[in-house]
């Protein structure tokens, strides 16, 4: 977006280059060196000095693997324990899944690749005090996001977090997009009995590898943490945006009971999908745009150019066993319309068949422990700020310099952006509270993350572009702040920086610590209910303050009915996205909306048909 910071930045990097020190020695301290079920560590500190010293007080041990690698006939079966005490584990360095390449993601492509990564990819970090062989330390287990089919380990660092606050800090990579949830008849059809190995293969007939891998990365963690200095007894799940969603898989689990003692979920949603929808056998499903009969209707058609029918089951199975994982996910992951893609499943075993909002609920599945779970209030402002409906670009000096980006129509951008965002709260934070209400929990605290103390420049106006998006809420955990090419315009060096991370890092660590988020706030974080829906505004000292909700997704939807700063089409655009993200898709509920105002417009289309229209004359609907 920056081309002038972009180049200053490649320039300083190749000065580095040029006149860069010689390798520094890292002193690999004894101490560090931890023995585990999965082989034997060492660790090292977090970054060192320019005279080799250390530069944190904060120990990493780096690419622990904590299962088998889910190759050849492991793939799409349940992850399997390693028991190697005698191995010496290694760093590997880039060791992300198999995803879509994502520059600002953490798994960027080499020579124009589009789909990076590797299957052999079920390893995880963790960052602890120096001092953790003197003490018990809080665990806290982050989750990574990226829609649970993008995102590594790797990308996070938590070194001021655990310095800070005295917690130990695993970070976890786990299978993603179909490599991670699949439906088929090839695969769960043909996993039966026992498996041969640890475990009964009723596992196997799951449709959650991606959340088998966490659960199995959190019995891991049970088993071995106390070697680095972590207190098995309590242990804080927390994760951002599919790692949102991804607690709230944990919480309905009933495989997950046991393993964690508190919980937190930033920007988290509860879609979940039935068996049916997520094979969606010969697209009966017209909404279901990339179900697993869908996949490898495409794969053969590219490979053998026949169908499924035209295979044996176990033809198929084999060929899906053994299929190049990135050609897979190629396939699964190309065109440029707005696809379905179900993934989390209620398949009757990982998540129970009534699906995840309604287990949350259910008193059977609870595990009655603490929980805050909150959102951004201008969650999408991280996709409505790039898309080039929404925003223009022009060149008012020259192409040498970078674009100039201003929102179109501002009252249609404000709102769209405060019933959107407002509805991810309603969806993603109030229905999921409100369910484990339901289940008998009690210590359930809402916040919405308000901090947009953002700069403006020529070429953007920041604060009202992106302000409080989502994913900003991220480098106020981890104190590593970046954003891509723009971070010096969303996170200023200033007073309402500092303020904010003190604020997020002390709530974040005092919750790990002993479940009271507001032991370092000048008020009392009342606990959420659904009669008052009491949550925080957490945002700079002078924002940061107790609030009750109002707004209901019933009354964003009525304030659609009345604006005027839309036509026809973008209302039912607008009601359209409202009601399939976050929560479970409401079909029904969009064609009744307004008496029916929406009934005969096919919004899923019509967003095809603009993304087209861009595409044609830009190349891109994203302004980047």
């Amino acid at each position: 977006m920056n081309r002038i910071l972009i180049t200053l930045v490649f320039l300083s990097i190749a000065s580095c280059a040029l006149f860069a020190p010689q390798e520094q020695v890292v002193e690999l301290l004894g101490e560090h060196k931890i023995a585990t079920s999965s082989g034997t560590i060492q660790g090292q500190y977090a970054g060192y000095s320019a005279d080799s010293s250390p530069a944190s007080t904060v120990v990493n041990w780096l690419d622990i693997p904590y299962a088998q690698p889910p190759v050849g006939d492991l793939r799409w079966r349940a992850p399997r324990s390693l028991q190697t005490p005698e191995a010496v584990i290694e760093t590997k360095g880039d060791i992300a899944c198999v995803q879509p390449a994502a520059e600002y993601a953490g798994a960027s492509a080499e020579n124009g690749e589009t789909v990076v990564g590797t299957e052999d990819c079920l390893y995880l970090d963790i960052s602890a005090p120096e001092d953790f062989n003197k003490t018990d330390y809080p665990v806290m287990f982050w989750i990574h996001g990226g829609g649970n089919t993008t995102g590594t380990k790797n990308y996070y660092d938590f070194t001021k977090l655990v310095e800070s606050q005295k917690v130990i800090v695993v970070t976890i990579n786990y299978r993603l997009g179909a490599l991670g949830w699949f439906t088929h008849p090839a695969i769960q059809g043909m996993q039966t009995g026992l498996d041969g190995l640890d475990r009964p293969d009723r596992l196997d007939s799951s449709s959650n590898f991606g959340t088998l891998d966490i659960i199995q990365a959190l019995h891991w963690v049970q088993d071995n943490i106390g070697q680095f200095g972590g207190d098995k007894n309590n242990v804080t799940i927390f994760g951002e945006s599919a790692g949102g969603h991804n607690v709230y898989t944990m919480l309905a689990s009933p495989l997950a009971k046991g393993l964690f003692h508190k919980a937190i979920a930033q920007s988290g949603y509860t879609i979940s999908n039935s068996l049916e929808n997520a094979y969606n056998d010969k697209a009966a499903n017209s909404y279901v745009t990339k179900g697993s009969w869908q996949v490898v209707e495409d794969l053969l058609v590219k490979q053998q150019g026949s169908s499924q029918q035209s295979f044996s089951t176990e033809q198929l199975r084999r060929l899906l066993k053994y299929v190049d994982a990135r050609e897979f996910i190629g396939l699964y992951s190309r065109g440029d319309k707005i696809d379905y893609i179900p993934l989390t499943t209620a398949d009757g075993i990982v998540i129970p068949k009534q699906g995840l909002l309604a287990t949350l609920a259910d008193p059977q599945y609870a595990k009655d422990i603490p929980v805050i779970a909150g959102a951004n209030k201008d969650e999408v402002t991280l996709w409505l700020g790039l898309h080039r409906y929404f925003i223009n670009v022009g060149y008012p000096l020259t192409k040498l310099l970078p674009p100039r980006m201003t929102i179109k129509d501002p009252q249609l951008y404000k709102f769209w952006v405060r019933v959107r965002s407002q509805a991810w709260k309603a969806r993603g934070v109030d229905e999921p509270l409100d369910a484990l209400e339901l289940a008998g929990y009690d210590n359930l605290y809402a916040y919405r993350f308000d901090w947009d103390d953002q700069v403006k420049s020529f070429f953007a106006d920041f604060p009202n572009i992106i302000g409080a998006a989502h994913g900003t809420d991220i480098s106020f955990v981890t104190g590593d702040f970046k954003y891509g090419p723009i971070t010096s315009y969303i996170y200023p060096e200033g007073a309402e920086r500092d303020q904010m991370q003190r604020t997020v890092m002390n709530v974040w660590g005092d919750f790990a610590q002993s479940a009271t988020p507001d032991k370092s706030l000048s008020f009392d974080w009342q606990a959420y209910n659904s009669a008052d829906k009491a949550y925080v505004h957490l945002d700079k000292d002078e924002f940061l303050a107790l609030d009750f909700e109002t707004q209901t997704l019933d009354s964003l939807l009525e304030a659609v009915v009345s604006f005027n700063g839309a036509s026809h089409s973008e209302k039912c655009i607008l009601v359209w996205e409202t009601l399939i993200n976050i929560g479970d898709a409401d079909i029904p509920r969009y064609q009744s909306w307004n008496n029916g105002q929406c009934a005969a417009f096919d919004a899923r289309a019509e967003q095809d048909k603009i993304a087209k229209k861009l595409i044609d004359k830009y190349g891109s609907s994203s302004v980047i």
